[in-house]
């Protein structure tokens, strides 16, 4: 069987623009002061990123702010796509990426739900069947039918998650999502997804916590700077991650 989650040789560059110039005499003036001309450079987020995740598994993404993680669940979620190489996943997606993604702030929470849940291919009777279960697993009340502009942090998280674990979903995608919120809720959310992993969905979760990752995962990828140099069980690849930290340490500046 092939595996749910497969990336082959996957880079993405971002073209970053410094001195924007939006206005025509910004323009103007760059033609006389070189400094202040617009210059672009290339930033490659990720390169050559080669991983397979199994039906059932526990992958964890780990490493330093800006190794490219949250770039690599974004290319898995549709939301940005690759430059180079190719990338499968098969089965419905749960994606768990960031406060509020894909929610209209005009719109209330209950509106929301029909929009983010259908826009991941539920039909209207099958949103009927869950939206109960979603606003009292979200716990937002009377809120729930208040635009979500008005939300905190929290309560988007607790609407964000509460759809996505009623998607009835295969395969989740998880960004650091749950450090975000109440500690009481926060567990709640863990004990979920401890139901849907008995359950045998897939989950591919960016994280810092690397007790975490030794506790719940079965393997782990380190990336540095776009690129995979760890790959294996979940305590080998902490345990290179750590090493590393250690040796930059000891390093001296």
């Amino acid at each position: 069987m092939s595996p749910v989650i497969e990336c082959r040789t996957v880079s993405r560059v971002f073209t970053l623009r410094h001195n924007r110039q939006i206005l025509l005499k910004d323009r103007a003036l760059g033609l006389f002061c070189p400094h202040l001309r617009e210059r672009r450079e290339q930033f490659w987020a990720l390169r050559d990123v080669t991983l397979a995740v199994e039906e059932g598994e526990s992958f964890a993404l780990i490493g330093p702010n800006g190794a490219g993680k949250t770039t690599l669940l974004r290319l898995l979620s549709e939301i940005y796509r690759p430059t180079s190489g190719t990338i499968s996943v098969r089965g419905r997606i749960a994606p768990l990426l960031a406060l509020g993604l894909g929610f209209h702030s005009e719109l209330s929470g209950r509106e929301n739900i029909y929009i983010n849940a259908a826009l991941f291919g539920l039909t209207t009777r099958e949103i009927r069947a869950v939206e109960a279960n979603i606003i009292e697993f979200s716990e937002l009340g009377e809120f729930i039918d208040v635009p979500t502009k008005n939300y905190s942090s929290g309560m988007q998280l607790r609407l964000g998650f509460a759809i996505a674990v009623h998607l009835h979903a295969e395969v989740f995608l998880i960004d650091e999502i749950l450090a975000v919120g109440d500690e009481r809720f926060s567990q709640k959310c863990r004990r979920r997804l401890d139901e849907e992993r008995a359950a045998g969905r897939t989950f591919l979760v960016a994280t810092h916590d690397l007790g975490f990752v030794e506790e719940r995962f079965d393997r782990a990828a380190l990336l540095i700077e776009g690129r995979v140099v760890a790959l294996g069980t979940a305590k080998e690849t902490v345990q290179a991650y750590r090493d590393q930290l250690a040796r930059r340490d000891a390093t001296p500046s």
